[in-house]
């Protein structure tokens, strides 16, 4: 199985439907080695086939196999800046979401070994990006969620992130305005 086969099942997905997603999912599933060429795919960030290797990236570490995305911890960190197209970068913004929520997570698991500083702070470098920039509100809304988990760890964050939500996303539509509350409501507690 190569990147070619994996290209040819991209091309025949049009729509980013359920089935759809599940489909080209289950043949990664069970060639569990095309996952390294889904990551690269997902990062050939002038392809409109990325947009599609995204959502079914974002399928796959979503529905129970976010693990596999740990040999590939440095490519996701390190390209996830470099992703413009807005169908894509939803998809890496939940992702980095569910990294934050398993690397925080009172439950050992290996995130807390494999993730490194540096992977960290390139996922709150982008996300903060993503903050300043126009972005759809999903993207806001994971990205809030993932930065107000590392900043239990890293105590600049949570100053910066108020300070984005209070000035900026909660001036914005009613879905940001309302997770913007709730981080915000969060970072309070503390």
């Amino acid at each position: 199985m190569s990147t070619h086969y994996l290209i040819d099942i991209l091309n025949n997905m049009s729509v980013p439907t359920r089935e759809n997603r599940q489909y080209v999912a289950n043949i990664v599933y069970n060639n569990q080695e095309l996952f390294k060429y889904l990551v690269e795919i997902t990062f050939e960030v002038e392809n409109k086939q990325s947009i599609k290797a995204a959502w079914v990236l974002e399928w796959i570490c979503s529905h129970g196999k976010l693990t596999w995305i740990i040999p590939h911890l440095d490519t996701f960190t390190q390209s996830i800046g470099t992703v413009h197209f807005g169908s894509a970068i939803r998809p890496c913004a939940k992702i980095c979401e569910l990294i934050a929520v398993a690397y925080t997570s009172k439950k050992e698991n290996p995130f807390q070994r494999h993730l490194t500083i540096k992977h960290i702070d390139a996922m709150v470098e982008t996300g903060f990006d993503w903050l300043i920039t126009p972005q759809k509100i999903a993207v806001r809304a994971y990205t809030m969620h993932t930065l107000y988990l590392f900043g239990l760890q890293k105590e600049w964050i949570h100053p910066e992130l108020e300070h984005i939500i209070s000035t900026k996303i909660i001036k914005e539509s009613k879905g940001c305005k309302a997770r913007g509350t709730k981080i915000l409501g969060l970072i309070k507690k503390r």
